[in-house]
């Protein structure tokens, strides 16, 4: 019954696209065709092949996108992606979390130039915190991953890439600075270079905002007080990132990476809770460095290192006195090895080896005794994959061992498949299996840890079908997950549980094409996250979750001038498993515009106006999201 509804109405709009679409080549805003340049991805299958021959679903967001949207953060850039639901507490600098297609937070993989990272203790990533401008692109992909990456990849993989250069030889400079509404200012400055053989990226921004009141409060949802300060709640961030590396005579390639950003948030101290005191403010800092080696020892063996550190640190603070401090450190190191047993046939033998140390935390300063049972764990894992083409079929099956000194032994496995009915349209077929061990702070975070809490572990099945013609692309996709074992929060008992079983159905279609001249970007989700636990909560929506959302954005370049527009609605939903009328978001419509003119040849004038018609919504209960506001930007791009 859900396909059943959901696919008549997906085949609806399709139609009418299809009816309205000329069947001329698409262009882009600069008059380009759409599919001059098919991107090289690396993540879905951690071994580098175009976009469009990837079995899994996918998106790929560019430089040319960040600066095309004017975002200027990965909520702006992210919310309303193909199967990407994102909750904000605040604004600007606030806890942002991403569930993908329906699963949890920390069912996200996140990785920066190849490294994992992300926070042992809270099992998420600061997404408010990665600067955009230090951003060169973003591969999205939907679905298992843990055959290939291990635990937390449930829902998908998200890989950031830092600048690395446009590999056009000589030295170039890049500039913005901008301001706008809250008191906002942006400024960015870097410089790249390459040779023949080298290249190098040096960036660094800032960013900075007075903000507004995040929260209206409540006694059991939001900022957790009755009374809230009624103050604008600030936050900035300074930041900067490194790309190097070198191609040697004989094949051998080395990269090195870094990126750091520190940030300060302000936001309303919740009321007096179990003897803590609450904090409002924090201080941020993630740090991300890395190597890289790439070799041939002969033709048909390709060995990729990869080795780094990442760093996720929150100190927080009521006035001047800390309240808490959440310092994590992981380490990881994988060993890639592509075989090429034959032109159409590539097996890839992979070693990861990880490790979490939350051992500088500090739970509750005033009172030694509470801590962490367990702060360090180590995961190995061994994972290999074979990918095969066979005229119009082509294959990937892969599988995993995870040794988890913690949790003991895991294994995943996934098998994906695509046929081509023609040289234009594909059908697929995937399925995967995952698991995610349990964090620090579900574990043993006072007074909602557990420590009996037993791992997560999923299981997903998705088909599609996909096209891309002279007029465009399109594809739509159906899946479904069962997660066992889920662990969520449960606000009536104050408790972080096992539910027994979660089940989520839904269906995406993603359409990109040319009409009268406007470029539109448009994809339309529907979601059933159900949870199916044996207690009061069973066939509740699981919290947060818009089961409909839909976002369109359209383009269109006269001359020197450009204009865009972004459309996004999303449907109703709870912040609580009890699903209580007093937690229900509503649903919401958002309309954004923006506009360029293009100075000179290098130089560009942005402006962008959000919530145009000052809608009032909120994706936390009690949580704030910024009015109708206003920012324009300078840039200099060569």
């Amino acid at each position: 019954m859900f396909y059943q509804s959901r696919l008549s109405a997906i085949a609806s709009i399709i139609a009418l696209g299809y009816s309205s679409i000329p069947i001329t080549p698409v262009l882009a805003g600069n008059g380009s065709p759409v599919h001059q340049k098919e991107p090289i991805t690396v993540t879905a299958t951690r071994t580098a092949q175009t976009a469009d021959a990837q079995l899994a679903s996918m998106t790929v967001i560019s430089r040319d996108d960040i600066e095309r949207q004017q975002a200027r953060s990965i909520h702006d850039l992210l919310r309303g992606a193909p199967g990407i639901n994102i909750v904000n507490n605040g604004g600007p600098g606030k806890s942002t979390f991403m569930q993908m297609r329906g699963t949890e937070t920390d069912h996200i993989l996140v990785l920066i130039d190849g490294i994992k990272v992300g926070s042992a203790t809270s099992g998420t990533t600061p997404f408010e915190n990665i600067p955009v401008e230090q951003i060169e692109r973003i591969e999205i992909v939907r679905g298992p991953r843990s055959s290939l990456y291990g635990s937390e990849a449930v829902g998908g993989v998200i890989q950031i890439f830092t600048r690395k250069g446009d590999g056009k030889r000589g030295f170039r400079p890049i500039f913005s600075f901008g301001g706008g509404s809250y008191g906002s200012m942006n400024g960015s400055v870097g410089l790249s270079g390459s040779s023949k053989q080298g290249w190098f990226n040096l960036t660094a921004s800032g960013r900075g905002t007075k903000g507004f009141n995040s929260c209206t409060g409540s006694d059991f949802a939001g900022c957790f007080s009755s009374n809230p300060d009624p103050d604008r709640d600030g936050y900035r961030n300074v930041s900067g990132s490194a790309n190097a590396g070198y191609r040697f005579k004989n094949g051998l390639e080395i990269g090195a990476n870094f990126m750091q950003s520190e940030g300060r948030t302000e936001f309303d101290a919740s009321d007096p809770f179990s003897g803590f005191i609450s904090p409002n403010k924090s201080e941020l800092m993630q740090q991300v460095f890395g190597g890289t080696l790439k070799y041939s020892p002969v033709d048909f063996w390709r060995l990729n290192v990869i080795a780094g550190r990442s760093k996720d640190y929150l100190d927080s603070f009521n006035g001047h006195d800390l309240t808490s401090r959440f310092n994590t450190i992981r380490d990881t190191i994988s060993i890639l090895n592509d075989l090429t047993l034959h032109k159409d046939h590539l097996l890839t033998i992979g070693m990861d080896y990880q490790n979490d140390d939350a051992g500088d935390s500090i739970i509750d300063p005033t009172d030694p005794s509470i801590d962490f049972t367990t702060t360090s764990r180590t995961n190995w894992g061994t994972f290999a994959q074979h990918q095969a083409t066979v005229a119009s079929f082509n294959s990937q099956l892969s599988g995993r061992i995870d040794l988890n000194d913690q949790f003991g032994t895991f294994l995943t496995g996934g098998v994906g498949a695509g046929y081509k009915i023609t040289e234009k349209i594909r059908l697929t077929a995937n399925f995967g299996t995952a698991f995610k061990a349990p964090t620090f702070n579900e574990l043993y975070f006072p007074p909602s840890g557990n420590d009996k809490l037993n791992p997560e572990k999923s299981r997903s099945l998705e088909f599609g079908i996909r096209g891309r013609t002279d007029w465009g692309n399109w594809s739509l996709n159906v899946f479904e997950t069962r997660v066992n074992d889920l662990i969520a929060f449960n606000i009536a008992d104050n408790l972080v549980d096992n539910i027994d079983e979660a089940l989520i159905q839904g269906l995406e279609a993603v359409l990109s094409t040319q009409i009268m001249g406007w470029l539109l970007n448009g994809n339309l989700t529907f979601l059933d996250p159900e949870n199916r636990s044996s207690g009061a909560n069973n066939g509740n929506i699981l919290p947060r979750r818009a089961e409909q959302s839909f976002r369109l954005d359209a383009d269109r370049q006269f001359g020197k001038y450009r204009f865009g527009a972004m459309f996004l609605a999303e449907g109703e939903r709870f912040d609580d498993l009890g699903n209580t009328r007093e937690l229900k978001l509503d649903s919401y419509v958002k309309f954004d515009l923006r506009a360029e003119y293009e100075l000179s040849k290098h130089w560009r004038l942005q402006g962008r106006i959000e919530n145009l018609f000052n809608e009032h919504y909120e994706t936390a209960a009690f949580f704030n999201q910024p009015g109708r506001n206003f920012f324009a930007t300078l840039r200099y791009q060569p």
